[in-house]
């Protein structure tokens, strides 16, 4: 919807992913018209760090604090509140996403009572219920022409052909979803003819006079396409695709099924040993590009707070490329795996451990070339300190997948946090000097350079890593740390300022920071810090006696009373360094 193609076009085939910053986007061409842009979204999925956020004057993605969604009653407030702001000549284009529909369906009253025996549904009409408030107030605010699209992204299964949730398989539970326009040019009635959600874009490009192509408007019939990867690029089973031709629909997987989706809308009965397909369906469908596993991975500067987000809401990326294999399973024939898979990863993520071991082991007996299957039981028993089953699960992995350098990274990082920590050495090293952008190993590697002492070193990684991804503020508490042991001032006052001002009053290194702006004849800012060293702090007196040091540059009025006090509060390691300070002399 926000591109104009397919996943094969803009190369985000799952959750997670940042869509690439060459990638024109509506919102871009709209505020390039002459557009205010605004957008609310309403899940952690949609937040601004995955690249949708480009073109949009406001994008709204603040979700509850420690929730990853908010529901559909406070996106909407939220959008009501600028529809209601001071008014605008310019033209607006609004999009508000609502996520409520989802597993686990916990609708609010009245709908909960309401829908008590089917609480999706539930979901469903509570989410509608803030679709007529947001087109009400979006009508009585507007200045001019109005334009409405609303449009589902999926549908969720229910259990049809074994899919309880949606992503994992595409039949018309999932696929088939609503569309309903109302705009210039637009007669009331329905229409029959299939199409993608994503000529969206081109009709909304369309009602602003940017370029009408591929608009809706034309109800030009289409082969309509579409995929669900997520099988094939987590465990390896067969890749699937699906083409929708009139009322005939192909999904390929393995091997051809055809439907009458109108005759057949539950796709009860396959039809390809006896239907005819066009040629076009043939090429269109056979011709979608497949994504390589490895291209498709989740980027490595994705933080493990991230994973644990979007793990919450039941989207877990594999931890390796799989292995693809020409026998591979039909998703479709694999759907008693399901439940159990995405119980499994939830769990791995959230770094439950035991409990996710005897999940895995079903995992393979089920699937024996499951090569996440076997790297995530790898690293569990890693993770609880069973080294040697660690090591027999490891050497499974290399045989299923001997080029894969995600085992060969998963093996170090088990070498790392072990006994043997030394071992992880030249495999991290090989890894990083092949692909030098690799997080996991660029991580385990600075800590062992700093388990070695190459101080120097450590900080050179750690400066490339949090290049490719934001530090926590203890990260930075830990860079300023070894900047200083390294004697980069200029760099630790850096790292401390940042995770002060990321943690505000609970910074506790006041006395670092204040010590390395002295150093840097910074002599305010040092002020500044060590007066906000509190008394009880273990080293208080060396606070003290910075302080008086800063007093003296600074001729303070009370520079006496300072350096008194340093003296009456010395200990036995500020005492001596009192005496011979050439600053207190005479003073």
């Amino acid at each position: 919807m926000m591109t104009g193609l397919y996943p094969a076009g803009h190369a985000v085939h799952e959750n997670g992913r940042t869509v690439s910053s060459g990638q024109p986007l509506l919102a871009e061409q709209l505020r390039k018209a002459g557009y205010r842009t605004a957008a609310f979204v309403s899940s952690f999925i949609l937040s601004r760090r995955f690249g949708l956020a480009r073109g949009f004057d406001r994008y709204d993605d603040d979700l509850p604090a420690g929730r990853e969604e908010r529901v559909a009653a406070a996106t909407t407030d939220a959008a009501l509140a600028l529809l209601g702001g001071q008014p605008s000549t310019q033209p607006l284009f609004l999009w508000v996403h609502y996520f409520d529909p989802h597993a686990p369906y916990t609708p609010p009253e009245p709908f909960r009572t309401t829908y008590a025996r089917n609480p999706y549904l539930g979901e469903v009409a509570s989410m509608d219920a803030q679709l007529g408030r947001l087109v009400e107030a979006f009508e009585r605010s507007a200045r001019g022409p109005v334009a409405i699209v609303i449009v589902g992204d999926h549908g969720e299964g229910l259990g049809d052909h074994g899919e309880l949730l949606h992503g994992n398989l595409v039949y018309q539970s999932t696929m088939h979803v609503p569309l309903v326009i109302a705009g210039p040019g637009v007669t009331a009635g329905t229409v029959d003819t299939p199409v993608s959600v994503r000529r969206v874009y081109h009709t909304i490009l369309g009602w602003a006079g940017i370029d009408a192509t591929g608009s809706l408007s034309s109800q030009a019939a289409e082969i309509v396409l579409g995929e669900a990867m997520k099988p094939f690029l987590e465990y390896g089973w067969q890749p699937q695709t699906m083409a929708v031709d009139g009322r005939q629909k192909s999904i390929l997987s393995g091997r051809m099924e055809v439907y009458d989706v109108v005759a057949d809308p539950k796709e009860s009965r396959d039809l390809a040993s006896t239907a005819t397909q066009s040629p076009q369906l043939q090429v269109a469908i056979r011709d979608y590009p497949v994504p390589s596993p490895e291209s498709a991975k989740p980027p490595d500067t994705l933080s493990e707070e991230a994973r644990r987000s979007l793990a919450s809401l039941g989207y877990v990326s594999a931890s390796a490329a799989p292995v693809v294999r020409k026998d591979a399973p039909r998703p479709v024939d694999m759907t008693r795996m399901f439940e159990l898979l995405e119980k499994a990863s939830g769990l791995f993520v959230n770094g439950e451990y035991a409990r996710v071991i005897p999940l895995l082991e079903k995992i393979l007996a089920g699937d024996f070339d499951n090569l996440d299957a076997c790297l995530r039981l790898a690293v569990a028993h890693s993770s609880l300190g069973h080294e040697a089953r660690a090591e027999e699960m490891f050497r499974r992995a290399a045989e299923m997948a001997p080029r894969s350098p995600d085992v060969r990274t998963y093996l170090a990082l088990h070498y790392a946090r072990s006994r043997n920590w030394a071992r992880a050495e030249p495999l991290l090293e090989q890894i990083v000097a092949e692909t030098p952008d690799r997080l996991p190993a660029l991580e385990a590697l600075a800590v062992i350079r700093e388990r070695q002492g190459r101080v120097e070193d450590a900080l050179g990684l750690r400066q490339k890593i949090y290049a490719l991804r934001t530090p926590t503020a203890g990260e930075l508490v830990q860079l300023g740390q070894l900047a200083m042991s390294a004697e980069q001032t200029a760099l630790a006052i850096d790292a401390f300022e940042k995770a002060r001002a990321q943690q505000g009053s609970g910074f506790a290194h006041e006395l670092e920071l204040g010590v390395l702006c002295l150093a840097a004849r910074r002599y305010e800012d040092a002020r500044a810090a060590l007066d906000r060293v509190p008394a009880s702090h273990p080293e208080y007196p060396m606070a003290l006696f910075k302080r008086a040091q800063v007093s003296v540059m600074l001729k303070e009025s009370d520079q006496a009373a300072r350096i008194e006090r340093a003296r009456r509060y010395a200990d036995q390691t500020t005492r001596p360094l009192i005496a011979r300070e050439r600053l207190f002399q005479g003073r």
